[in-house]
């Protein structure tokens, strides 16, 4: 049994801190925020702001004179081969400081990515760092995600299901086949990562005594002696640990420090200031118009999705299953499998029934031990099921996608999307897209992370938008 860690109590008053430091943090304000998302997930905390899914020179100058102070670039580097992701990223930084320059508007960076610790890392930051014309001074990371149960207290990042905080290493996060990882201890994980090239001892640590002691001057004091990129992580087990942590990250910035950020959705909050709004309901979401069927689909393979869609086909009603065998990747058969399930989920949604497509429940994985053939065995389905959904001819009602990878797939090569208004969440931690370009405008397109939810979470969503269920 994985028990609680102990965890200090909070012994200062944030309003005051805020208070406080109110002219540091407003002398920020004139810069821009940018987000880099490695899959559409990272909204998942915000509301009212607009994602991206170019990043041209044209794209971001549009970005930049825009009135919101942040926006964010879906890069789904999560999908790519590291030299592709390497690629992107030295782009945008470029593209970044050109228009930065142009526009003579400053900017701060975050790199938005996995609470799970699935990533490119240190591959995309440190090809952020290298393709700026400044360098920085120090990555502060914060993977602690909220309203996913992920939380970091001495340094041990944990996931917390059914009240059991187990340390991330002991999850089937960590043996993913592209991005496992063997220390859920932060400090042990950056040295893992980048191979030695930053030692565990080295890591600079903000402590949850420090955040909850209110000790600003002692953590600016950290950060303004971080330099060389070295590395800072935040521990935090609510929003207030990270409002302290950006209290004193803003008071460093008014003294001239730089950083990157590698952090989840919750830093985002804090960071930018966007409080936290009540759920969408369904007259927020769907159009009363549209009597077509919705459709739900679902890619991801964690063990949580699948428990998900077990407890979703027991409890829905009047939705009918297609099962897409994503095994035919291994043979000549995968397209004719695209093309019927296509059919069938077009002629359901017409009638006005909802439909869940979902990939076979046993992984189909590369029998070697490469991960780019493993990850290129995954874009081939991914596309597969992206292709479901490009050749439709019915507007559905709504659309959900469940996963990352395949959330973003559907979304910029189905859908077309170039720019799109965050609406907020459904549920927790679940983002809800109001699309404004491509093949169906005004469609509610709802990004369900795979490893987030309880296993009633896609039935209590079916119950929001439709009367399907009970």
């Amino acid at each position: 049994m994985y028990q609680r860690p102990k965890i200090d109590p909070i012994r200062y008053n944030i309003d005051l801190m805020k208070k406080r430091n109110h002219d540091a943090v407003l002398r920020r304000t004139y810069e821009k925020v940018v987000i880099l998302d490695d899959d559409p997930t990272g909204i998942q905390t915000i509301h009212d702001l607009y994602v991206y899914t170019s990043y041209d020179l044209d794209t971001l100058r549009l970005a930049f004179q825009d009135d919101h102070r942040t926006f964010f670039i879906l890069t789904n580097s999560r999908s790519l081969f590291p030299a592709e992701t390497a690629e992107i990223h030295r782009e945008i930084a470029e593209n970044l400081c050109k228009i930065s320059k142009e526009l003579k508007i400053p900017f701060q960076l975050i790199s938005r990515t996995d609470s799970t610790l699935r990533q490119h890392y240190p591959l995309e930051t440190q090809v952020l760092n290298a393709s700026m014309d400044v360098p920085y001074d120090g990555e502060i990371l914060i993977p602690a995600l909220f309203g996913g149960n992920r939380f970091t207290v001495n340094d041990v990042h944990y996931v917390v299901d059914n009240d059991q905080w187990i340390p991330c290493n002991q999850t089937d996060y960590a043996n993913d086949k592209t991005f496992g990882y063997k220390s859920a201890d932060l400090k042990e994980w950056i040295e893992e990562k980048t191979h030695g090239e930053f030692k565990s001892s080295d890591v600079i640590s903000i402590s949850l005594e420090e955040l909850r002691n209110g000790d600003i001057d002692g953590i600016t004091d950290k950060l303004n002696q971080v330099n060389s990129f070295n590395k800072v992580i935040v521990n935090a087990v609510e929003q207030d640990d990270i409002m302290v942590f950006t209290i004193a990250l803003y008071c460093s910035l008014d003294k001239g420090k730089r950083f990157l950020y590698r952090t989840s959705a919750s830093f985002i909050n804090s960071f930018i200031d966007c409080d936290q709004t009540p759920l969408l309901h369904k007259n927020q979401v769907v159009d009363p118009t549209n009597h077509n069927g919705g459709l739900i689909v679902i890619g991801s393979h964690v063990s949580k999705t699948t428990h998900q869609l077990e407890r979703l086909k027991r409890d829905a009603k009047k939705i009918t299953f297609i099962e897409f065998n994503q095994h035919l990747v291994l043979t000549d058969e995968l397209d004719k499998e695209t093309l019927r399930v296509t059919a069938v989920v077009d002629a359901l949604l017409r009638s006005g029934t909802s439909v869940v497509v979902s990939t076979r429940r046993d992984r189909v994985d590369f029998s070697g031990n490469d991960p780019e053939k493993q990850l290129a065995m995954t874009r081939a389905i991914a596309n597969a099921l992206m292709s479901v959904v490009k050749d439709l001819t019915v507007l559905p009602r709504f659309l959900i996608s469940k996963g990352g990878i395949t959330s973003s797939d559907i979304g910029t090569k189905s859908l077309g999307v170039s720019r799109a208004l965050v609406l907020g969440q459904i549920l927790a931690c679940v983002p809800v897209w109001k699309i404004e370009n491509g093949k169906y405008i005004g469609l509610p397109y709802i990004i369900f992370p795979g490893n987030i939810g309880t296993d009633d979470a896609l039935v209590d969503i079916l119950n929001e938008l439709t009367e399907e269920t009970q």
